[in-house]
């Protein structure tokens, strides 16, 4: 009996001591509405003018088995333009599949897919290199929900109504596929 009220005592004491790991929360460290990013037809891309409109983030590249998805992206942007922005983000961190400058890129994407939502200019969506709003988008202690590796070109980042990001879509999820239709 005395063995069994020392270790429920020593029990309740361990689970009071600042060693033991807190309940997670996490704060923002920013919102999506903080970033601003250069455009490809020399513009910026200021994610506070899209505030009350989900957001699909999506990096690209131009040699890659996905760069059909342009397809698909520019329907669903066409499609869902009053409650959706598609934005997509060049970057050439796999097999250098996104090798050209932001003039060949902006040229490819309007010559053979007709993509008219916004693209940001080239950037990195991994490594020690990685973009601010990459950084955002892949760590849960800045975006406050989650932890997302991007393994690969067309993966899909969806941002809701009030700047809070609420999904993540690897590239073989398909931009129409109910899967992210459902969440729109």
């Amino acid at each position: 009996m005395i063995r069994f009220l020392y270790l429920s005592i020593l029990l309740l004491s361990c689970a009071f001591t600042p060693s033991q790991p807190k309940i997670e929360t996490t704060m923002q460290e920013a919102s999506i509405y903080d970033f601003k990013v250069p455009g490809l037809d020399g513009d910026t891309i200021d994610f506070a003018q899209f505030k009350g409109k989900k957001i699909l983030l999506v990096n690209t590249a131009s040699e890659c088995g996905y760069t059909p998805q342009y397809a698909e992206l520019e329907q669903l942007y066409k499609r869902y333009k009053e409650n959706l922005v598609v934005v997509g983000f060049p970057a050439n961190d796999f097999l250098g599949q996104e090798p050209g400058s932001n003039e060949e890129i902006r040229s490819f994407c309007s010559r053979n897919y007709g993509v008219s939502f916004p693209m940001a200019t080239k950037i990195h969506v991994k490594g020690s290199k990685i973009h601010p709003i990459y950084q955002w988008l892949t760590h849960k202690e800045k975006n406050g929900v989650m932890d997302a590796n991007v393994k690969w070109n067309f993966n899909k980042f969806l941002i809701d109504e009030k700047g809070l990001l609420i999904a993540y879509f690897p590239s073989s999820v398909k931009p129409l596929s109910e899967e992210l239709r459902s969440k729109l």
